[in-house]
């Protein structure tokens, strides 16, 4: 029985040893490909994670929020989306739309304007301009959902009275009442004494989390929905999240 034991050890030991050196050599594999794209495409372009697909030996490639992809001598260049043959799956978007999921935990929802509708039991974080016409259009949608927490990150990208707008919104005495009046009835926020105000805060997390356009919708599992949907999409969207 000690034998048997012995020899047990002595296999997962070698097992280990196989599967590390495996590792070490893809990790090498993975700086060979880093340095030899960063080198083909110039001082400029830089190599953010390398890794191995499953599809015909490439070399997925990001650099920020772009995806390319090589061979593992790095002879060429591969710009696009992949598509399986089989189930039409884009692969790419999958994979892009995996890498840019936000951490809806580590959002400062107290940066943002809170609206609680019904039992408030889906939520979703909208981040908006307040000249934003799809932004407005959005809004309609959103008045005649029921059963839902928005959280609105006033994110003044557009023009300077985006800003001037925003700081009118967050500085009155009813935030959602004002927001909703420009929004949705076009009523101009009044001008109110200034306040401490989250603007540039939220301008930066825009920044950081590459929010290019408004609106830019987050579902709590961290999908990110591009512009205006209507309301049978976002409650499509909504019934998907777990």
């Amino acid at each position: 029985m000690r034998h048997t034991f012995t020899y047990a050890r002595q296999a997962i030991a070698a097992c280990l040893t196989l599967l590390a050196l495996a590792a070490c050599a893809q990790s090498n594999q993975d700086a060979e490909v880093k340095k030899g794209v960063e080198a083909k495409l110039g001082e400029n372009f830089k190599v953010d994670e390398v890794r191995k697909t499953d599809y015909m030996g490439l070399y997925e490639v990001r650099s920020g929020n772009r995806l390319l992809y090589t061979d593992p001598q790095v002879k060429y260049l591969f710009v696009g989306n992949v598509i399986d043959a089989a189930s039409h799956q884009n692969l790419t978007k999958t994979r892009l739309d995996e890498m840019n999921k936000i951490a809806f935990a580590d959002l400062p929802l107290d940066k943002a304007l809170k609206s609680v509708k019904g039992d408030g039991s889906r939520v979703i974080a909208v981040f908006s301009d307040p000249n934003c016409g799809y932004c407005k259009q959005f809004e309609k949608t959103l008045d005649g959902m029921n059963n839902i927490t928005v959280y609105t990150f006033m994110y003044n990208i557009l023009s300077k009275d985006s800003d001037t707008k925003a700081t009118n919104v967050w500085c009155s005495a009813d935030r959602n009442k004002t927001w909703h009046d420009w929004m949705v009835d076009g009523k101009v926020p009044p001008k109110v004494a200034d306040c401490p105000t989250p603007n540039r805060d939220v301008f930066e997390l825009g920044r950081r989390l590459n929010v290019t356009g408004t609106p830019m919708i987050v579902l709590k599992d961290g999908s990110r929905i591009p512009g205006a949907v209507d309301a049978n999409d976002l409650e499509q969207k909504l019934s998907a999240v777990k």
